[in-house]
């Protein structure tokens, strides 16, 4: 027997499909803005400090950003609830109770961090995918935009890793 679900939990279609990742998105990104703070505060180096309350700002811009998203794409900004997300945030709050104060806590903050910062790079590339298929130009630029400032910040991660905080926490 085949089992059957309503219209509203299936993806039909790719429209569908894009909609509901704006949505999965839209909360990561919100998430984001209630995580980063508690990482910046556990974090020692000034250097990942300012890296995280920078990211911080730009994480508001990126929940601006998919308002407009969903406003040209004829949608209510709307949340739904980002399992990946959520597990990222649990794994790097439970790296941060189990590490030691200093660099190896560091180290397992910027591992969380670009674990985040891959998810979202797969999440935007997708989206920008999805709405170029859909003909959604405008809704193309914005979500390149936010791809591109995710990149960017993995690539920064990457280097205050390894700059010093890998090469300390080693010892």
């Amino acid at each position: 027997m085949k089992a059957t679900s309503s219209k509203s939990e299936i993806a039909t279609g790719l429209r569908e499909l894009f909609e509901d990742s704006l949505k999965d998105i839209y909360y990561a990104e919100k998430a984001l803005t209630k995580a980063l703070p508690k990482m910046a505060d556990k974090a020692v180096s000034g250097v990942l400090v300012e890296a995280i309350k920078e990211h911080l700002s730009v994480t508001e811009g990126h929940v601006k950003r998919l308002e407009e998203v969903f406003e040209v794409v004829g949608m209510k900004a709307e949340a739904k609830k980002c399992e990946a997300i959520e597990g990222l945030i649990k794994e790097g709050q439970e790296t941060m109770s189990k590490t030691k104060e200093g660099v190896v806590r560091d180290a397992g903050i910027i591992a969380s961090s670009q674990k985040v910062e891959h998810y979202e790079i797969a999440t935007y590339g997708t989206l920008v995918s999805f709405a170029k298929t859909l003909g959604e130009k405008e809704a193309v630029r914005l979500l390149k935009q936010t791809l591109e400032e995710e990149k960017v910040a993995d690539k920064k991660l990457s280097a205050i890793a390894e700059s010093a905080i890998n090469e300390e926490a080693s010892n």
